[in-house]
This record gives structure tokens, C-alpha cells and sequence, in this order.
């Protein structure tokens, strides 16, 4: 983890100057209920709801943002599976005016376990202590949004993840049953659309659903645990969400998600769940 906190430091003291220069610091403070928590098709938590407060930093309009998310189970006996993640990443856009014009986001993520138990013996402690390992990943995210005259947005994101330490716990105790470890890849196929709605609600004359569609493709990523996961298409997922402007810079967003697993495994199962957020922009 002090490795990665460094290099984000000495990036972002690296751009403070020019980025000053340019515009103010300005972000979200989010805080999210979910109902499930689905990370990237695994159920966590053993399908209990979830808190995740975050902060969302746009670092002087230079394109560089920092976020930290902090995801706590609201149930008791997951304390030492619940992470902090530190995210740093750049986004932009080309060809702009281009039917083809496209944003992208270009990033790096760290996983970190506060509440891992140190210590302890490597035999008995090694299956559940393996489960916190600390991860990192890489990820590259592009749409397309000109490409369509109806309005529907196309993506495309690739992950790459690996644990922070080659011989880690995690990776010796996976391989002990015969997996080949966390790393792997995830390729993201998503399609996305505003829909506008008139008298949704009395006080809100036109209200905007966001919806949304993704497909993915997991290649050996299996969610810090023992999964046996195949290398293939593996789950769907539909979402749709509002957002509601509170007053004094405050956001209401709820949410509804349904996952379509391709193949019904200990790994990926049909799931249905929600989220409640409300954002602070400053």
C-alpha cells in the first residue's frame, strides 16, 4: 500500500503546479447503500447489504482524478474482507466533433484490507488471511459518444489485475488447489442511454433514466477467492437510475440492477439488487 500511496503522491505533486494554474479543485463526497453488493458479478458478502462512502477528485480541470472508496458490509463476521480503494486516473477525449469522437478514462486502482489481521500461522491462518491480499489493477475505458443518432452509448473497458506481490499468500494458497492465481483480465462490452420522462413526478416536469447494459468476459479474475472461473462470457447485467437535484449542491440517485449469469456457478448466480445514493458536489 506505500507504494502505491508514493506514486500517486509524487504524480499528483508532479502536475500541481501547472494543474493550479488551470482551474480549482472540485469533487463529490458520495455516500452509497446498496442493497447487494456485486462486484463485477461475485456476490461479496454472502449477498448482505453494503455502505460505501467515497470522495471524487477533479484535480484542477486537468483531466487527473483521485478517488477513495471505502466499502463496509453492514453485517457483522466481514470485517476483514472489507477494503479501501485508491483509484487514480486520467480522462479526455479525440476526435472531437467526429462521428467517432471518443472519451476515455486511462487508470490505476489499489486494494487495500485495513482490518487484516497481522501475523498468525501460516497454516491454519493461510486461506482466510490469503483472501486479503492486497490488489492492484489496470484499466483502460472508451465511448463512443457521437457514434449513434438515437442517443445510445457504446463502451468498451478492459481490466487488468494482479495481486501487489507475485508470491503472496493468496496466490501460494491458490495455487495449492490447482488455480493459477487472482490475475487475469476482464473485458466489459456496455451500452448506455438517457431517457427522458415527462410528469414522472409531480414537483419534477422531466425526469432523465439512465440506462444501462453491459456483457463481460472474465479471464482467470476471480474475485479474491477461491472461484473456479471459467475463461469465458460469464454474466449480464441491466441498470437503470435518476438522478434527483436535492438543493444546495446535494444529489439523490436510486438505482435497480438485474444480472443475468450465462452459466449458474459458485461463482456467478442470477442477482437483483439496489442502491441509494446521495452525492455532495463542491
Amino acid at each position: 500500500m506505500k507504494k502505491g500511496i508514493l506514486l500517486a503522491a509524487v504524480i499528483l505533486l508532479s502536475t500541481a503546479g501547472f494543474a493550479q494554474a488551470q482551474d480549482e479543485l472540485s469533487g463529490t463526497v458520495d455516500l452509497t447503500y446498496l442493497s447487494k453488493y456485486i462486484w463485477r458479478g461475485f456476490a461479496l458478502y454472502d449477498n448482505q447489504s453494503a455502505i460505501q462512502p467515497s470522495i471524487d477528485l477533479d484535480l484542477y480541470g486537468t483531466g487527473l482524478g483521485l478517488n477513495v472508496l471505502w466499502s463496509r458490509a453492514n453485517s457483522s463476521g466481514f470485517e476483514n474482507t472489507e477494503w479501501v480503494n485508491l483509484t487514480l486516473s486520467y480522462s479526455s477525449s479525440c476526435f472531437e466533433y467526429e462521428t467517432y469522437a471518443t472519451d476515455y478514462t486511462v487508470g490505476w486502482m489499489y486494494y487495500n484490507y485495513p482490518d487484516q489481521p497481522p501475523g498468525g500461522s501460516p497454516i491454519t491462518n493461510l486461506a482466510s488471511r490469503a483472501q486479503n491480499s492486497a490488489m492492484q489493477e489496470f484499466f483502460v475505458s472508451l465511448s463512443w459518444p457521437e457514434i449513434s443518432p438515437e442517443g445510445v452509448v457504446p463502451s468498451y473497458t478492459i481490466i487488468k489485475m494482479w495481486v501487489s506481490e507475485s508470491d503472496s499468500e493468496m496466490n501460494r494458497y491458490l495455487r495449492s488447489l490447482g488455480s493459477d492465481g487472482l490475475g487475469g483480465y476482464l473485458h466489459i462490452l456496455g451500452l448506455s442511454y438517457d431517457l427522458p420522462v415527462e410528469d414522472l413526478l409531480p414537483d419534477f416536469p422531466e425526469q432523465i433514466l439512465h440506462l444501462s447494459a453491459a456483457m463481460v468476459y472474465n479471464d482467470g479474475v476471480n474475485a479474491f477467492r477461491a472461484y473456479d472461473v471459467d475463461h469465458d462470457w460469464t454474466h449480464a447485467v441491466l441498470g437503470v437510475s435518476t438522478d434527483f437535484d436535492l438543493g444546495n449542491d446535494l444529489t439523490f440517485t436510486p438505482g435497480a440492477y438485474y444480472q443475468k449469469a450465462f452459466e449458474h456457478t459458485d461463482a456467478f448466480n442470477d442477482q437483483i439488487w439496489c442502491s441509494l445514493s446521495v452525492k455532495y458536489a463542491f
